[in-house]
């Protein structure tokens, strides 16, 4: 899709762009790309240069980061609005993090090159940037304050309430996470092993919790499943 013929009503209603003017957001378009990436497929990869940054407009992005002993962690999912590859915004010239489609995906790129105009012409923009990292900070430390200090069972509640957050969408039977997650993301994303997961979610389903059927999730009992967050104590154990 030639970059010149990219159509304003892609990005018009994210709230990055809220401010723009219709001049301001053909300028942002004239140097952005549209990528169609493919279910399972890598965006960039952990320590590649990053050399573009993304907004995502349809789909679901996962960013997982590989330590040193090479235990992967699923640090972040990204819907549609969402800025990732934000390596400028963390004054870093490597990506942190790969980046897989969960789901086949849409996204804009830009080359990096571009960012300090964007940042500097559009208002809203910058806010959001700054916003996102500040919100991106505070997840981390949650999530590292629970690797450190809570139970496993504990952890895996976490994780799939703030999947709901992020992506859930009430149905007949519960709130369905809008999006595919297997019970290895489960367990990449809370430090633990895919038997504990396993053994948990096997337990929540036969106690009504939680329903599982073809990489998706739905959240039967949401306020349950916050008392297991939270320690509440008097609920299963799992």
């Amino acid at each position: 899709m030639p970059a010149h013929r990219l159509d304003p009503s892609l990005i018009r209603d994210f709230e990055l762009f809220r401010d723009a003017t219709d001049e301001d957001l053909d300028r942002v378009l004239a140097s952005a790309s549209a990528r169609r990436i493919a279910e399972g497929a890598v965006v960039f990869e952990q320590g590649m240069p990053a050399d573009a940054f993304f907004v995502l407009l349809h789909g679901r992005v996962k960013a997982v980061q590989t330590t040193a002993d090479g235990h992967q962690l699923v640090v972040r999912h990204i819907g549609p609005g969402e800025l990732f590859g934000m390596a400028p915004a963390l004054r870093s010239a490597v990506y942190p993090a790969t980046a897989i489609a969960v789901r086949e995906t849409l996204a804009l790129a830009w080359p990096t090159t571009e960012w300090s105009a964007l940042f500097s012409r559009l208002p809203a923009f910058a806010m959001a940037v700054v916003t996102t990292v500040g919100e991106r900070l505070r997840d981390a430390n949650e999530r590292l304050l629970e690797l450190s200090t809570e139970e496993v069972e504990r952890r895996i509640a976490h994780a799939l309430l703030r999947l709901v957050a992020q992506a859930g969408r009430k149905t007949e039977e519960g709130i369905l996470i809008d999006f595919p997650i297997t019970r290895q993301d489960l367990a990449d994303m809370t430090g633990s092993t895919l038997h504990t997961v396993s053994r948990t979610m096997s337990a929540w389903e036969a106690k009504g919790l939680v329903k599982n059927a073809r990489r998706r999730v739905v959240v039967v009992e949401p306020h349950r499943l916050r008392m297991i967050a939270d320690g509440a104590a008097g609920e299963p154990s799992g």
